[in-house]
């Protein structure tokens, strides 16, 4: 891909983070906004001793990493809200992704395997490699809509661009390119330690680091010589001791939770959907750059993926398929790779064109993007209808509420209203380290389940030391003229927040 083609690729990439960035400035609320929120809440409140983010409770939580403390830290010292900072981490996170790609690309057009030589580049070249890198990263997907934290295409990086695993994603190719080039022992060290803050920070994304890391290692050229590999057991040796030492929670005891299973289970569905594009372009590049060498970082990369993804979903451990990226970006990065270092020009002038279409086609499959950035009703009435409408949150019981407050309400609105700084009674996700988490659920469920008794209702409100209740009138529950309960304010679509009276609560 030269002149004109290297140009659209830069302009294509330089519009997608126009883009995230315009994302960023809306920060749309979905999936686990709320409880990365109130991580950050937690952490700027009490950064030594902050409890579990979402119940009011003295427990560890795997949430609190090296990441999210720094954020808290900041939140701390510079007295800015926690979604202003939310913020500033999508945008520090999509500087460390994009560099990173830049950086894990220069390992590709330098003497090493899959290179082409140092002559061959420059800035300029390698500006456009990393540009269609991008490019394939965030649309060379499938026409099916999928949305997941840890998986970079454009419509889920738009609600996860705050998220850790994002940050984590963009550190991850800093590792890769890393271990590409180094030889001496800080560069391993650093490695090392670089390699257990991803861990920290999002454990699945994580693994997927390792992977890659491994693959980097296995498809170095020539084969090192035992000095490297003494370097490298020292900087895996730092890294363990990292993530044995982290104080937030007990990193290896992550490796004994369940409860993962089921909602993982739509990670197996709708592959052939999901990933038609990528599996077919980049599933043919990647057996290209197999034919020219065995020992090909990216090929070794997709296939220790694919082992582990496949043994997931046959053994019915739903939550492997979250190494999923593992298979996805090598097969991305290798089709661009393709278009600028195939061999033989025919080739290269092939996957130019099939690379350009499915690019195109992944682009109107996640075209609905836009209406986060530019007003739905602006948009030609094709690209509204695949826009989705993010969460409104809960901002409006905030007027009422204080940090610290106990609400009671029902796993949706769980998921957001820690958000804001009060806790729930149940958290709304898994918490792994949480030992009542059972019982929590079950008072939840008994306030109210249509059978309970008034009793047994208020004795849910007074174990809890519930303070505010956020229900539909349909939710069940006391009603909403019992003298327990005095209605406060109304939200959208009908919600409301009701104050527990100091006399429910005393009995």
């Amino acid at each position: 891909m030269r002149g004109t083609g290297s140009a659209v690729a830069r302009i294509g990439a330089l519009l997608v983070l126009v883009l995230l960035l315009g994302v960023v400035v809306r920060l749309p609320w979905a999936g686990d906004l709320g409880v990365h929120a109130a991580t950050i809440e937690r952490l700027r409140h009490d950064p030594l001793d902050p409890g579990d983010p979402l119940v009011a409770a003295d427990t560890p939580s795997p949430y609190y990493t090296p990441w999210t403390l720094l954020l808290g830290c900041l939140a701390k010292a510079s007295g800015l809200g926690v979604f202003v900072v939310l913020r500033i981490a999508a945008l520090v996170s999509l500087a460390v992704l994009a560099s990173g790609v830049w950086a894990f690309v220069g390992g590709f057009m330098g003497g090493g395997a899959g290179g082409l030589g140092r002559g061959e580049g420059g800035r300029a070249r390698r500006a456009a490699v990393a540009a269609l890198v991008l490019l394939c990263l965030v649309l060379l997907w499938g026409t099916a809509l999928f949305n997941w934290s840890g998986f970079l295409g454009l419509n889920s990086l738009a609600l996860t661009v705050a998220y850790p695993s994002t940050f984590a994603l963009g550190a991850s190719f800093w590792l890769w390119a890393l271990l590409r080039r180094a030889t001496e022992l800080w560069h391993l060290l650093g490695a090392g330690a670089l390699w257990a803050v991803i861990l920290l920070s999002h454990q699945f994304t994580g693994v997927v680091a390792s992977l890659g890391a491994l693959a980097m290692v296995v498809g170095v050229r020539p084969w090192p010589g035992r000095a490297y590999w003494l370097r490298l057991g020292g900087g895996l040796a730092l890294g363990l001791v990292l993530l044995a030492g982290w104080p937030y929670y007990p990193f290896f005891s992550l490796f004994g939770v369940d409860g993962l299973e089921e909602i993982h289970r739509p990670l197996y569905r709708d592959l052939a959907g999901r990933f038609w594009l990528v599996a077919v372009v980049g599933g043919a590049a990647l057996v290209l750059r197999w034919r020219r060498e065995r020992r090909d970082p990216l090929v070794l990369f997709c296939l220790l993926g694919l082992v582990v993804f496949v043994a997931g979903g046959a053994s019915g451990h739903w939550s492997w398929g979250r190494v999923l990226p593992a298979v996805l970006i090598p097969a991305q990065v290798a089709a661009a790779l393709e278009v600028f270092f195939a061999p033989r020009r025919a080739v290269r002038t092939a996957f130019a064109g099939v690379v350009a279409a499915a690019l195109v086609v992944g682009a109107w499959t996640q075209s609905g993007t836009l209406g986060h950035v530019v007003p739905r009703g602006t948009l030609p009435a094709a690209i509204a209808a695949k826009y989705r409408t993010p969460w409104t949150g809960y901002h409006w019981i905030t007027p009422w509420t204080a940090y610290g407050d106990v609400v009671l309400a029902k796993t949706f609105p769980a998921r957001q209203i820690p958000a804001y700084g009060p806790y729930t009674v149940a958290p709304g996700y898994p918490d792994f380290f949480l030992g009542d988490e059972g019982a929590r659920d079950a008072a939840v469920r008994t306030y109210f389940a249509a059978r309970s008794t008034r009793a047994e209702r208020l004795a849910v409100l007074r174990r809890y030391d519930v303070k505010w209740v956020v229900a539909y009138r349909s939710d069940g529950g006391l009603a909403g003229s019992d003298p327990a309960l005095a209605k406060v304010a109304v939200g959208p679509r009908g919600q409301v927040l009701y104050q527990v009276g100091e006399a429910a609560l005393r009995g």
